[in-house]
């Protein structure tokens, strides 16, 4: 197995042995080619279960990207650093005939909105912005980890400022949503690394396959961060609400962090037999909400049409954040089964 350009079609070679004791085998030569392998280049081999993984020996230690921002402003040139910030580049050049004042203030709300990350330099036609942080030091289980407390006290929060008529819980929840969406661009980035080179999965000490089932409940993490912050700005518009409605929407809260629990916990179990336990108590636990989701819709058909629409879409929210624990349930029990 190579890694890098690959042959247009497989090839297959014999393993020789030479000097009695030493197993050798061939390179395709377009492979070589492609990837600048020739006599006397060094070649890093990395063990991945059965597999063996042979990439070119690389010196670059940081990667350096350059983008023409010349028709980039606003949310299209924030999002443009951010897209190459996931892809791995650690020191970003944005380059113009000139940069405008708008798009030095988009590029540093780009450089807010992630970790570790600050303008090095800035002249009249290019910003350069770099990635101050230590790959070594990035860990995808701690910043899964870390959206899951977020997210969650994010989740309960909004409910707290929706039932207590509290704007300032609900401001703060909102605010929070920011600090999961930064993790969430520092998984990606890390699971893009491991996607690219052995030499980074090595590093992180996580299978590649563990960092794809991490990266897709990080994804449910945070949306379930995006309908907490909903649930916020629709609590800013509400004023005072039944107590009966308030009690049903706070039970459905607690249903849907218990399948968060129950889902994250199984995603991080060691043992196959109590994630597979964990896994299947989630998914059960979600088919459980629609019939409170029911009770509830009952009950908001008394109320004002204005109030209650509004309300639904709480509801609604909290069903989805509930869904997003079953995706991540079934993610951990993927995760938990034997692998061929």
């Amino acid at each position: 197995m190579f890694s890098g350009s690959e042959p247009d079609t497989m090839e297959t070679r014999k393993v020789q042995v030479t000097g009695g004791s030493t197993y050798t085998v061939s390179l395709p030569k377009d492979w070589a080619t492609a990837n600048d392998v020739s006599a006397g280049t060094t070649v890093e081999f990395y063990p991945e279960d059965d597999a063996l993984l042979l990439t070119p020996q690389s010196d670059v230690e940081r990667q350096e990207g350059t983008l023409d921002v010349s028709d980039l402003e606003g949310e299209r040139l924030t999002r443009a650093v951010m897209t190459m910030y996931v892809s791995g580049f650690d020191i970003i050049r944005l380059e113009a005939g000139r940069i405008t004042t708008d798009q030095r203030r988009a590029i540093r709300d780009a450089t807010q909105g992630l970790v570790g990350v600050e303008v090095l330099e800035e002249t009249t036609d290019s910003v350069v912005i770099q990635d101050l942080l230590d790959s070594s030091e990035l860990s995808i289980v701690n910043a899964v980890s870390r959206m899951r407390l977020i997210a969650t006290s994010m989740l309960a929060d909004a409910i707290t400022a929706l039932v207590e008529n509290d704007d300032d819980i609900a401001y703060d929840v909102i605010e929070r949503d920011d600090d999961v969406d930064r993790l969430w661009l520092v998984v990606s980035r890390i699971f893009r690394a491991t996607l690219r080179s052995p030499k980074a999965a090595e590093e992180l000490g996580v299978p590649r396959e563990d960092c794809f089932d991490f990266h897709s409940s990080a994804r449910q993490l945070e949306r379930v961060a995006d309908h907490a912050a909903k649930i916020s700005n629709l609590a800013l518009k509400l004023d005072d609400i039944p107590d009966g409605v308030a009690d049903g929407l706070s039970d459905l809260r607690a249903d849907a962090a218990d399948v968060l629990e129950k889902a994250m916990d199984a995603l991080f179990a060691e043992e196959s037999e109590e994630a597979n336990r964990l896994g299947h108590a989630a998914r059960e636990a979600v088919l459980e909400i629609d019939e409170h989701t029911r009770r509830i819709d009952d009950m908001l058909r008394e109320l004002d049409p204005v109030q209650a629409q509004s309300l639904g879409l709480i509801v609604d929210s909290l069903s989805r954040s509930a869904d997003y624990g079953g995706n991540i349930a079934e993610t951990a029990l993927q995760k938990a089964a034997p692998r061929p």
